[in-house]
């Protein structure tokens, strides 16, 4: 059986969440409900889905009034049976990699802190090509291009009619290698940067090199912000052969603050501009 997504562990976790507070034991909501407790206990781990009737039943035992409370939990609901474009690609990408891509699309901002690359949502075709290859190591010349493919399509979440709100500290090593010995593809990446550094819905800071010691020398990750409450923001870290998706809302703070203590830290929107124009004319 494949993992939950995100956003169905995040409605599952709530349900649970909302009848702890009501009082009621499991097997007390089920009886009042006249589900088996299999059902319930299924639905609240995330290995079943819920009709919207079925959720308005739970809401209505666990005695949620609000309005946007009920509207938001029916949104996440019915995410978990949509298609997306990316499960065309579905042969190439993790599912760990399809979930990311899911919170994208339906995520309001996203903050993240990188170490080493350039964020997937900010990369050029050559610069995404060259490091996917790199990374992937025993991908075939296909599967690099459909997963370049991939990360080009997942950008137009910054040019939707309402994009998203992205904010990129980049360590000065990010902006620096010299792509497969092509000074090229570091010089359009570096102009992508600056192109995309003007547009409203996009920040980018950069780290210096001298920077002190900092909250992002234990790698790269970025907080996933949605626009129903931040207790469904998700922080996701991700690594040479898995992904890792923090989900506890306390430790998703955690993260929320270590990324303003990067943004505190790093260069003003002005002079890492200039650092990047002054590292594309000597690359």
């Amino acid at each position: 059986m494949p993992e939950p997504t995100v956003r169905k562990r995040q409605l599952g976790g709530e349900l649970r969440r909302l009848r702890e507070s009501a009082g009621m034991k499991l097997d007390e909501a089920v009886a009042r409900l006249g589900w088996t407790k299999s059902k319930l206990s299924r639905v609240e781990v995330a290995r079943l889905g819920i009709k919207p009737s079925d959720l308005d039943a739970l809401l209505d035992l666990y005695a949620v009034e609000d309005s946007s409370k009920r509207d938001v939990l029916h949104a996440i609901a019915r995410h978990g049976s949509q298609r997306g474009w990316w499960q065309t690609y579905k042969d190439f990408i993790s599912p760990a990699y399809a979930d990311l891509i899911s919170l994208e699309a339906d995520a309001k901002s996203m903050r993240t802190y990188q170490s080493t690359l350039i964020p997937g949502l900010l990369q050029t075709p050559a610069y995404a090509r060259a490091t996917i290859d790199a990374l992937s190591m025993t991908a075939t010349p296909s599967e690099v291009n459909a997963l370049t493919q991939v990360r080009m399509t997942r950008q137009s979440v910054l040019s939707r009619p309402e994009p998203l709100e992205f904010w990129a500290v980049l360590h000065e090593a990010t902006l620096r290698p010299r792509v497969k010995s092509d000074p090229k593809i570091m010089r359009e990446q570096l102009q992508k940067l600056l192109d995309h550094a003007v547009l409203p819905q996009v920040s980018i800071q950069v780290l210096p090199m001298d920077a002190p010691p900092h909250a992002g020398m234990l790698g790269s990750f970025a907080v996933i912000g949605f626009p129903e409450t931040a207790d469904l923001d998700v922080a996701y870290l991700e690594n040479l052969t898995s992904a890792l998706y923090v989900e506890d809302p306390a430790e998703v703070s955690r993260y929320g603050s270590a990324f303003e203590r990067l943004r505190a830290s790093a260069l003003p929107f002005d002079e890492s501009a200039s650092l990047i124009e002054r590292l594309k004319d000597t690359t």
